[in-house]
């Protein structure tokens, strides 16, 4: 396929209103003056997205509602941590849309719900509780044959909403910043774009939307769980699902290299925050006013701070964090 063939074909992917774009690119000149220098940053603000207090699940949930929509779905299930930023906006979007809601969170309920957990319940979801991350994916299914045997039509929605049709939002997304680059000169190609990568559909968006808009940027997913294999293979297999999505020829989206991974800031595992996370929480709050969250923003700008010290981007270079939300977190 061309690059016209395939932006019509991503245009033409159907999506619901949920907010308003663009989102604001920044620059981060305190936040460069504090680390002493190095390459000129910039930050895609996806935390300041007007539904349910934003962040980069909103907009893969704009297409996967599409979905469950055509598909005549009257309930939304989907699954992930007490905490999860996705189990947050997917209850917001079936509340907009009059849809049922069932999340599988593992974990103990808490005493008190608080953040991305209050909101649930705020937002009406059901919330069945299971011991493991290994529990999820069967009790899932048992949610949703239970509701069809009633009548009902359940639409389950994968963790993190990581699918193709989740990702060709990314794609969408780099569009937007092209865009924006279009309109305000001040902008410049980012040489690198950072993010948070831990389900694998906003990097999987991310390097086909380069692709197809043909922005030469390196996409650098720092991982807040996975090893880089594991991820790796993960973001690879949402490509070719996205490739079949726009009717491309397999590898079209991909190069031959992996997708770039570092995972060097998990720590001691998912959610749990690390010294460095909270330096770069509090660093980028005291330089920039910006608020990340403990459980990915967090890590993925310990990241780009710790490449930016030890040189691993030129002076010259320009670096862009792309902030996928989660600010809610620093309330748990």
């Amino acid at each position: 396929m061309t690059q016209p063939d395939l932006l019509a074909a991503l245009a033409a992917i159907p999506s619901v209103p949920l907010a308003p774009y663009p989102t604001p690119v920044e620059e981060m000149t305190r936040l460069r003056e504090a680390l002493g220098g190095g390459p000129r940053l910039f930050v895609k603000r996806d935390d300041t997205i007007a539904f349910a207090f934003g962040g980069n699940k909103v907009r893969k949930m704009r297409i996967v509602l599409a979905q469950a929509r055509e598909a005549g779905a009257d309930t939304l299930i989907t699954t992930g941590g007490i905490q999860s930023n996705h189990c947050r906006v997917t209850a917001a979007a079936a509340v907009r849309y009059g849809l049922r809601c069932v999340i599988v969170a593992n974990g103990a309920p808490p005493p008190k719900p608080t953040a991305n957990a209050l909101l649930d319940a705020l937002f009406g979801a059901e919330v069945r509780y299971v011991a493991r991350r290994e529990d999820r994916a069967p009790m899932v299914d048992a949610v949703a044959d239970g509701l069809r045997r009633q009548g009902r039509h359940p639409f389950i929605v994968p963790l993190g909403a990581s699918t193709p049709h989740g990702a060709a939002a990314f794609a969408l997304a780099v569009g937007e910043l092209a865009g924006q680059m279009k309109i305000d000169r001040t902008i410049p190609m980012p040489d690198v774009i950072v993010h948070s990568s831990s389900s694998g559909g906003t990097q999987a968006g991310l390097i086909a939307g380069c692709c197809i808009y043909g922005l030469p940027s390196r996409i650098l997913g720092i991982s807040a769980d996975e090893s880089s294999a594991a991820l790796g293979a993960e973001v690879r297999r949402i490509l070719a699902g996205l490739e079949q999505l726009l009717g491309a020829d397999p590898g079209a989206l991909a190069s031959d290299q992996a997708p770039e991974i570092d995972d060097g800031f998990v720590g001691e595992g998912y959610g749990i925050p690390t010294p460095a996370s909270r330096e770069a929480l509090e660093l980028v709050a005291r330089t920039e006013a910006i608020v990340l969250d403990p459980t990915y923003t967090a890590k993925a700008m310990a990241g780009l701070i710790a490449h930016v010290r030890a040189g691993r981007f030129a002076s010259d270079q320009t670096v862009l964090f792309w902030h996928t939300g989660g600010q809610v977190g620093v309330f748990a």
